[in-house]
């Protein structure tokens, strides 16, 4: 980590996936991005049945017994290990660990750990909070109406503006996220697009899906995402390895530069209903007749209820292209 101004995309890249930095060292994240902050995977085992379910389908879409899962931005593996102990009976299931950090010990033998996507299979691939660490750059309206990056400096997370937004990056500002008063700010999602463009053309046939923090045009949030977790908590983003960073996603940007092929974008809410997981609580009936019941879907509702809550995670954008 150097004193250096940066833009905030080298600055968090470094950050995150450098030697030291927080995805990649033992060190500062021995326990992984769970330790630090909490997915839809790690509030319910709900959550990975219902994956399973969709990769059963994407099976049966296919007419195939044999069906690839690549879970991209992997972790420790929880979804996998989740998914594998919920698929179906009957159903071969090749499962691949997409990530930068070291393969998890304990983990599944059939897993294969791997930092790319692979290439050329067919069945689900899933991406549940990848989208939001990819790093992007920062932009921000100065007192002249001029959009300029925003430079940080690693030690302290402190900001300055730098040179106007142009090319590339000033005509996806244009075509998604617009600004226009001083003082308003954007995280440019280009690579985004690019990455999740590359996810998908990795399917030779199949379906990719994309869960994450979102939001679309004309309900940008008009100062930006930026945010960091660090145990748990949010954080001032400083990007000196010591916390995640992460900004929400741009995800019907990404939606559109992804090629050919069927794309729908929805919230996980009615994402998570299609796959039969539902809040409602069980008939007090059933707690007469067999109370260990009564309380075994008591606890499944309070589950499913907090993975499809409004306000919280059943507003996650769910991002789905299928191929082939």
């Amino acid at each position: 980590m150097t004193e250096e101004w940066r833009g905030w995309r080298a600055a968090a890249r470094t950050a995150l996936y450098g030697d030291e930095g927080f995805y990649r060292s033992p060190v500062r994240s021995p326990e992984g991005p769970a330790g630090h902050f909490r997915t839809s995977v790690h509030a319910s085992p709900l959550f990975a049945r219902a994956v399973a379910r969709l990769l059963a389908s994407t099976a049966a879409e296919l007419g195939t017994g044999t069906v690839a899962l690549v879970d991209v931005g992997a972790g420790r593996g929880e979804l996998l290990t989740g998914v594998l102990a919920a698929a179906p009976e009957g159903l071969e299931v090749i499962p691949y660990g997409v990530e930068v950090a070291a393969r998890p010990p304990g983990l599944d033998p059939r897993v294969r750990w791997c930092a790319e996507p692979p290439r050329g299979v067919r069945g689900l691939l899933f991406a549940n909070e990848w989208l939001d660490n990819v790093p992007v750059e920062v932009a921000e309206v100065d007192g002249d109406g001029v959009a300029r990056y925003v430079r940080v400096r690693t030690s302290d997370g402190a900001e300055r503006l730098g040179a106007p937004v142009t090319g590339a990056d000033a005509e996806w500002l244009e075509r998604w996220w617009p600004l226009s008063a001083p003082g308003e700010r954007a995280e440019i999602g280009r690579p985004r697009d690019a990455a999740w463009a590359g996810a998908v053309g990795s399917l030779e046939a199949g379906l990719a899906v994309a869960v994450d923090y979102a939001h679309v045009r004309g309900e940008r949030p008009p100062f930006g995402t930026l945010t960091g977790f660090r145990s748990g908590r949010e954080v001032r983003p400083v990007p000196d390895g010591s916390c995640d960073l992460t900004a929400h996603v741009a995800l019907d940007a990404c939606a559109a530069g992804a090629g050919p092929g069927a794309v729908e974008l929805t919230d996980q809410r009615t994402a998570l209903g299609r796959l039969g997981v539902f809040g409602e609580r069980p008939a007090l009936a059933l707690a007469a007749s067999d109370p260990a019941a009564y309380v075994r879907a008591l606890a499944a509702a309070g589950e499913a209820a907090e993975l499809t809550a409004r306000g919280g995670l059943g507003d996650f954008g769910w991002l789905l292209h299928r191929v082939g």
